[in-house]
């Protein structure tokens, strides 16, 4: 046993203090170089930094902002001297030990239990593995009482960025990352074995303006939104490498539709003046939602890996259940690195339109498409699927084309029959007509200026405000015209928001070309059954296949080999006529999804906690009420109605006020 703690006294005990050095000494010439990090959110579990200090540094700005000093109370070493182990807690924690003295000091601490726990893992980072962040005591940011641990944490540094134009001085404020990682490991490959069409420019590559344009929209932001999250990334010149931003609409949208998410890497992979990355997700009425925005200096795993573990970060380490990307190695070795949990699935749609670029030479171009889309999206089993692709390259003489064994490689990423018990709400296209667009299509071209992009980026995003507050309106206040007399239908209409409606209409209307059910097999109360329907293959071809359909009556289980529900969130017309068949009238509870639901109240703002409220306190007051009030504005708005409601009670309160005021 080769490691020991230099601190075997509880924890809180005065003799504790004598390792405070550790952080503030460490730290003096640290915050000279970093900053101050903005907004700091709080400490959680799997949260993990570069440096010991780093994580003290942290730590003591998350104090500073919440009103409260840090101290080291242990410090674990191994024998050859290295640090392994630490716990920071509160400058309140434990209590002093008793003092013989005639005239002793009075007692300061309270026992707060406020504290993290951390310890340096095998890739060498440093990871949190306990938090507590209730006191027991009251802390106030603006109380100005002033405590030792924040003495060197100063307003923020600046530093001039050397940027492509001489003639500008351009700065801009340094912020720190905090890095969370779910399984942590920070170590990345770049080497440059992961290429597609890989760019290992160290930096932005900025016009003259742009890193102004970058500041005074990040003030812009902050000032319209006090949880607005940014991260920049500096490369080892003090020069812009990649950034990361979200604002607080985004970051609650993530609890609603944070499920799945698509990486959109278009605007960076096909080289536009702005390399932009998008976290998208799609919201109750199928329509795109922004999630995260990032720029990058290129296509590395070191630029990847950084922006993932920032958007993990303003997500408090809550990684999707499923990411969608492009197909490329980079992109794959980033998301294993960052979210080792998540389903990794590479975008069907993205592949499908590189088949005219990666084939279009070859022989009998149009004939080896017409056979790969056959394969790929109607295959309804694994066997299936690789029968046809042998048939398919030993046909066409294509077995050695690099692309084509690429894709047969991957092909459990994202060929549908291999991805059927996954949940992808709509997000993985699984007809060719089928394609999302990008949030910023009309805003952003391959030749639009960073600074144009960044003045067009709330305009961009109050439209898809608008489009979801309509679609609110139109679901909520519009009867829905059911296409069949099918009590499904009616059912959801009660619940879902009409465009959902419409998607599921598809399938109501579907049932009725499925002519042909035949019970295959029954083992107690599963019962498999054959469902023939006529599917159109192309555009001047017709044939019928049969969806094997299993039902359990008991649990009300229905499960269809076309696996649409997962795929799309709803049932699908063959599970449906199974449903009809068997005399059940409503569809079973567990295929009703709460993410499609037109009844549910989704407040897009940040809660935050009211302990430590100082109301003695005018900048605490206000700081308060400013949050409480955003919270009225957002009920407000959403119709004529609540609007008026709101203005009413705002001028009853006003009275209210004025009346105190003059009684006082």
């Amino acid at each position: 046993m080769d490691e020991v703690s230099l601190n075997t006294d509880p924890v809180g005990e005065d003799d504790a203090e004598d390792f405070e050095f550790v952080g503030d000494c460490a730290m003096t010439e640290y915050v000279g170089q970093t900053g101050i990090i903005q907004n700091p959110l709080p400490p959680a579990v799997a949260m993990e930094f570069e440096t010991y200090e780093d994580v003290y540094y942290f730590y003591n700005c998350y104090a500073k902002e919440q009103g409260f000093g840090v101290r080291v109370s242990n410090t674990w070493y191994r024998k050859s001297k290295e640090k392994y182990r630490g716990k920071l807690s509160c400058s309140s924690a434990g209590f002093k030990k008793k003092s013989e003295a005639n005239r002793p000091r009075p007692e300061t601490r309270t026992g707060c239990p406020a504290m993290i726990k951390f310890r340096l893992m095998e890739n060498k980072r440093w990871r949190i593995i306990e938090v507590e962040l209730e006191h027991n005591h009251l802390i106030s940011p603006s109380s100005g009482k002033f405590y030792k641990s924040h003495k060197h944490i100063g307003l923020g540094t600046k530093r001039t960025l050397p940027l492509v134009s001489a003639e500008e001085v351009q700065k801009i404020r340094l912020f720190r990352t905090v890095i969370i990682d779910g399984e942590g490991n920070g170590d990345a490959d770049t080497n440059g074995e992961f290429g597609n069409n890989v760019n290992h420019s160290n930096q932005l590559k900025l016009k003259p303006g742009d890193a102004q344009a970058v500041q005074n929209f990040f003030c812009r932001m902050q000032l319209k939104d006090p949880n607005f999250f940014n991260v920049v990334d500096l490369n080892e010149k003090g020069c812009l490498r990649n950034l990361f931003w979200t604002d607080s609409r985004s970051r609650v949208a993530y609890k609603y539709f944070g499920d799945v998410v698509l990486i959109d890497t278009t605007y960076l992979v096909d080289n536009y003046d702005v390399p932009l990355v998008s976290f998208i997700g799609v919201n109750h009425h199928g329509q795109s939602v922004l999630l995260g925005c990032g720029l990058l200096a290129g296509e590395t795993i070191e630029s990847y890996t950084w922006l993932f573990r920032a958007w993990l970060t303003c997500i408090l380490g809550r990684p999707p259940q499923a990411i969608i990307t492009d197909q490329c190695k980079t992109l794959q070795a980033a998301v294993a690195d960052v979210f080792p949990r998540a389903y990794h699935c590479l975008s069907l749609t993205c592949i499908m339109q590189k088949v005219p670029e990666k084939l279009k030479g070859l022989f009998e171009y149009e004939a080896i498409r017409m056979a790969l889309t056959r394969t790929v999206y109607y295959s309804l089993r694994p066997e299936e699927f690789e029968a046809a692709w042998e048939d398919m390259i030993q046909r066409h003489g294509i077995r050695d084309h690099r692309w084509i064994q690429t894709l047969y490689e991957d092909r459990r990423r994202w060929v549908p029959v291999y991805l059927k018990e996954i949940f992808f709400a709509g997000m993985f296209p699984i007809q060719q007509i089928e394609v999302l667009t990008s949030l910023f299509e009309g805003y952003l071209d391959k030749n639009t200026p960073l600074k144009e992009y960044l003045d067009k980026y709330d305009q961009a995003l109050q439209t898809s405000y608008q489009l979801e507050a309509l679609a609110d309106m139109d679901s909520r206040n519009s009867s829905y015209m059911l296409k069949s007399r099918c009590y499904f239908e009616f059912q959801l209409s009660k619940l879902y928001t009409n465009e959902i409606l419409r998607k599921f209409g598809k399938e109501v209307e579907g049932m009725y070309s499925c002519f042909s059910t035949i019970q295959l097999s029954a083992d107690g109360p599963n019962v498999t059954y054959t469902v023939k329907e006529q599917v159109e293959l192309n555009e001047d071809r017709r044939d019928s296949m049969d969806f094997e359909v299993f039902y359990n009556a008991s649990e009300m289980e229905v499960l269809c080999t076309c696996g649409l529900f997962n795929f799309r969130g709803y049932l699908c017309r063959h599970a449906l006529s199974i449903l009809n068949q068997n005399g059940v009238e409503e569809i079973p509870p567990q295929y009703i999804l709460s993410r499609w639901r037109k009844d549910i109240k989704r407040t897009y703002i940040l809660e935050h906690t009211c302990s430590g409220i100082d109301i003695n306190n005018p900048v605490h007051r206000y700081d308060h009420l400013n949050k409480s009030i955003i919270r009225v504005v957002e009920e407000g708005r959403k119709s004529e109605d609540c609007y008026k409601v709101t203005l009413q009670a705002l001028d009853e309160i006003l009275n209210k006020i004025h009346l105190v005021d003059k009684q006082v």
